[in-house]
This record gives C-alpha cells, structure tokens and sequence, in this order.
C-alpha cells in the first residue's frame, strides 16, 4: 500500500471564454516568474488540449500539478511535497486569490 501524496484542490470560478482564460493563465505563470525571480527554479509548463500541467521547484521543494479549464470554472491539482504540508493553508489561499483576481472578467 503506498504512501497518498498530500494534494491541493481548488475549484474557481469565472465567466470568461475559455480562450481567454488560457491566455490569462499563461500569462499569470510568465508573471509569477518574473516576480519571485531565483525563488522559482526549474519552472515547466505545457498545454494538453484545455489542461495546463505545470511544475516548478522552490526553496528546494518540487511542486507539480495542473489547471483544467472547463466552460465556468478552473480545477486546479497539486501534489504538495510533504515538507511543503504545515503551509497548506497559506498555498491554498495564496493560489485561490491570485486565480480569482486573473480570471475576473
């Protein structure tokens, strides 16, 4: 029996077409690199028909997860390193604001 990996989910809504909401979230990932800078190392990303997988690595932790964009909402999925488990609630609400204030129409 295996470990489960301790994951972040969020559903947000928007009322964008999806088009537009790719384009943000694209947008949002190149941003987030230029603002934390040598924080964020090792950053990935790659769209898969509507679902953006992204991975990146920060203070030594490797972060990898995903962003389905459906008609009125993003699901978003991320496996958290179990070092990363005590700032769970500081990722989830760090996450959800910065999705809600991209994807505002």
């Amino acid at each position: 029996m295996g470990v489960s990996v301790p994951k972040v989910n969020l559903e947000i809504p928007h009322a964008l077409p999806p088009a537009e909401v790719k384009d943000r979230l694209q947008r949002l990932a190149e941003s987030a690199e230029a603002q934390y800078g040598t924080q964020v190392k090792d950053l990935s990303q790659g769209w898969d028909e509507n679902v953006l997988n992204f991975g990146f690595k920060t203070f030594g932790m490797r972060f990898e997860g995903s962003i389905g964009v459906e008609e009125n909402r993003v699901l978003v999925s991320c496996d958290l390193p179990f070092s990363a488990m005590m700032f769970k609630g500081k990722i989830e609400s760090q996450l959800k604001e910065q999705l809600e204030r991209r994807l505002r129409a």
